[in-house]
């Protein structure tokens, strides 16, 4: 039931554009720019007649039913737990847990393993790169549980303090859970660095995958992530899929977080017992299209090679920096050396909302705001930033659009 996935020889981005419906879109009479690829990625067609041709030729609950379209269903949904195996690596497809998105896989492990594992004094690092959904979690569970959560700073370039994230470590550390990427300035963090470190301290990791997933190949057996979560939207995917990836050993041992169909073995009023991984985690009726749609986006991210994504966003990113440095009004936020496809900055007398506002009447979509990730706000003293960040889809012409756009906003504030 699954599409074959667009061949596209070498990184041609008129052809892949052209698999983006929205993108030949116009807004006010001008060419859709989409510059927000880190809040959610467009979607090629593939993905989007994935879910049509399930609504419209074999819908069906899966699991369950003995019929040939839940059977044909069930088959379409699995078959993207054995392409999420390969994507990230992972040394079992039982260790792939489909979640809502990343927020919700990462909540998972706060209040599974958390619960069970955090006494008070414990101690939880996280990063001052964190997006919300890796902190509010952390900080539910340690109020529960009398933990302590301790954060790594970030230097002025928006490089992790390494330094002080190795003092921080000790026997009383149990969890570091920081992001692959910053969403927020693009930060690439050393993952493979802090994991070695966490593990040699006695502790486990997590590692939010949101924006490393789109950008790069990802390795969980190489990395020796204990947990890793993302999400499909920001992979070219549905809404509302996700996956919380976990060492089976880890998985294993841990209680279920909600109680429905699907997690169960045997149920009666005196004693349940629960199914094996990965359903143990996943109770009700799932999200069965997004499920089988996210199956084409990451077979389409494979298509082209990631590779070559990292090459063409590396050297987009590299053009984009500097167009906008050379706009004397413009200051970029997160200079890090090792940098993902996005670009923060502020600019004298412009509110990044009015920045994105003006930027809107060009056609040219960015965000503006804290990102969800007020502590890295907090730790430039700014209030937020606009942020253009790029994907497969994005060339030259969307740079230059937007270095057109900035110069409107130059001219109406001075």
């Amino acid at each position: 039931m699954n599409q074959p996935a667009p061949k596209i020889e070498g990184l041609d981005i008129s052809a892949i554009r052209a698999e983006f419906p929205i993108l030949s879109e116009t807004v006010y009479g001008k060419p859709f720019t989409f510059l927000d690829s880190a809040a959610s990625a467009q979607k090629p067609r593939a993905v989007i007649e994935a879910e049509k041709t399930l609504y419209e030729h074999y819908y069906a609950n899966i699991h369950r039913g003995v019929y040939k379209f839940s059977q044909d269903a069930t088959q379409a949904y699995e078959d993207t737990r054995e392409t999420v195996q390969a994507f990230i690596n992972a040394r079992r497809k039982r260790e792939c847990i489909f979640v809502r998105g990343a927020t919700e896989g990462i909540n998972l492990v706060a209040q599974t393993w958390g619960r069970a594992n955090l006494k008070e004094g414990d101690e939880i690092i996280l990063t001052y790169l964190e997006h919300h959904s890796n902190i509010v979690p952390w900080q539910m569970v340690a109020e529960e549980t009398g933990a302590v959560i301790k954060a790594v700073p970030v230097l002025d370039d928006g490089s992790l303090d390494m330094v002080a994230y190795r003092g921080l470590l000790s026997e009383r550390t149990k969890m570091v859970a920081f992001a692959h990427i910053s969403n927020s300035i693009g930060t690439l963090t050393p993952a493979k660095e802090i994991i070695r470190l966490a593990h040699a301290a006695g502790s486990l990791t997590l590692v939010d995958g949101c924006q490393a997933a789109p950008h790069m190949k990802i390795d969980v057996q190489d990395l020796d992530a204990d947990f890793y979560a993302f999400s499909a939207h920001k992979a070219y995917g549905p809404t509302g899929i996700g996956v919380i990836y976990g060492k089976e050993a880890l998985l294993d041992a841990m209680p279920p977080w909600q109680g429905g169909g699907d997690m169960i073995s045997t149920v009666t009023f005196e004693k349940t017992t629960y199914n094996d991984l990965p359903h143990k985690f996943e109770a009700g009726t799932p999200n069965i299209a997004g499920g089988i749609a996210m199956n084409e986006a990451l077979k389409f991210i494979t298509s082209i090679g990631q590779d070559k994504i990292a090459a063409h966003e590396a050297g987009l990113l590299a053009y984009a920096t500097d167009k906008l440095t050379a706009l004397n009004s413009v200051k970029i936020i997160g200079n890090a050396p090792h940098k993902s496809a996005l670009i923060s900055f502020v600019m004298e007398h412009a509110h990044p909302h009015d920045i994105g506002t003006i930027l809107d009447r060009q056609g040219i979509a960015v965000r503006a705001g804290h990102h969800c990730a007020q502590p890295v706000m907090d730790r430039f003293a700014i209030p937020g930033t606009a942020r253009a960040s790029f994907g497969m889809y994005n060339d030259k012409d969307d740079v230059d659009r937007l270095v057109e756009g900035l110069k409107k906003v130059m001219d109406i504030f001075g």
